[in-house]
């Protein structure tokens, strides 16, 4: 098999623009398969490592993890996947041997690249060259590139008749707040639920409220222009905690007779999984941090724990990946859960700067890329 060169957005430092290259793309070894890259959304975990991890050790690299596309060529020993298949690239593994994929209590993998490099956010070893320099390859996808290879316990075989420039959705953000409402915090039917943050990962925790049956669902956020979208995805309620002179949490006690049953933070910013933690009622309360974020100590009062909450995280929604990410294909082919609502911009991959400031300015919920034909 041959060396592919392609089109690639490179991080080559942190807070830097993206730029276009010519990058080459290595066939795929045992057991990975070289895609085809289709669609991507812009996450914001991607803006995260460029503006606020900014590790100098996780650079140059190709970001993006949000992507579908089709398989390319498989290396040996790959017997589930063939030339043709729809695929969505995996940031998250499902080895099926490790205790954790053993266990159905979680959906972590010992064999990500997260059980060794969190903190740069990529494994060290890369299929991608640019200028006779190594590429890493971001959370092990970065779909910010025509092509990627990828090791096949992190792809996700999906519908032949999936469209791919919406689909690319449950790579990340939407499955992620979809199933931190209805799998880790188990949201239960005519409960009342608070979520924190409106962008594509809290909308789709609204969603996943709203699924579970919940009576009420608080959407906060200080950007009030978010209300609207999250109407459409189930919302009842609407807080922007700068209109009050009193902590939001204390506001949403008087609403709703000493606090939500189930909050989620969507954000990734610590002080705000603090509040929601104190949004939640005494003795039964469950709040669950959605947002990613590595740099700073959360805290809280232990009375808020001793006196009967509880306060989790969840990763990718709970959903083990490549179980899961099918089956969810095909609820949206069905109707029970939405993807083009998310959707407020198209472009393409030369506009991917153009990407980022909308998301950074807020001004966007998801950009789709549109990668290759």
């Amino acid at each position: 098999m041959n060396v592919i060169k392609c089109r690639a957005a490179v991080a080559w430092e942190p807070t830097a623009a993206l730029m276009m290259e010519e990058i080459e793309v290595a066939p795929p070894q045992e057991g990975e398969i070289r895609i085809k890259v289709v669609a991507t959304g812009v996450c914001h975990t991607d803006l995260y490592h460029l503006f606020e991890g900014k590790d100098k050790r996780g650079f140059p690299t190709v970001l993006g993890h949000e992507g579908a596309g089709v398989v390319e060529s498989v290396g040996p020993g790959v017997t589930d996947f063939k030339p043709g298949d729809k695929v969505i690239p995996l940031f998250l593994s499902q080895c099926g041997e490790c205790k954790f994929c053993k266990c159905p209590k979680t959906n972590l993998c010992d064999r990500n690249w997260s059980s060794k490099y969190h903190d740069i956010m990529s494994d060290p070893t890369t299929r991608f060259t640019c200028r006779d320099r190594p590429i890493l390859q971001f959370m092990g996808t970065s779909t910010f590139s025509e092509y990627t290879v990828i090791n096949q316990i992190a792809v996700a075989k999906i519908d032949d008749d999936a469209p791919l420039e919406r689909v690319c959705l449950l790579g990340c953000g939407i499955s992620t707040g979809y199933g931190a409402a209805v799998n880790t915090a188990g949201v239960t039917p005519g409960s009342v639920c608070a979520v924190f943050g409106l962008g594509a990962v809290g909308l789709a925790a609204v969603m996943g409220c709203k699924n579970a049956g919940a009576s009420r669902i608080f959407a906060v956020d200080i950007n009030e222009q978010k209300f609207e979208k999250a109407k459409v995805f189930g919302a009842t309620d609407f807080l922007n905690p700068k209109a009050y002179n009193k902590p939001i949490s204390e506001v949403l006690a008087e609403m709703t007779n000493g606090g939500v049953d189930f909050s989620l933070e969507c954000v990734g910013n610590t002080e705000v999984m603090r509040t929601a933690l104190e949004s939640c009622v005494k003795g039964w309360g469950v709040s669950v941090l959605v947002g990613w974020t590595d740099v700073k100590d959360f805290s809280a009062r232990p009375i808020q724990l001793i006196s009967g909450k509880t306060w989790k995280g969840s990763l990718f929604g709970g959903f083990k990946s490549k179980d899961s990410v099918p089956n969810l294909v095909c609820d949206y082919m069905t109707g029970k859960i939405k993807l083009d609502e998310f959707i407020t911009h198209k472009m393409s991959l030369e506009q991917v700067n153009d990407a980022i400031n909308l998301m950074k300015t807020g001004q966007c919920i998801r950009c789709i890329l549109n990668i290759s034909k």
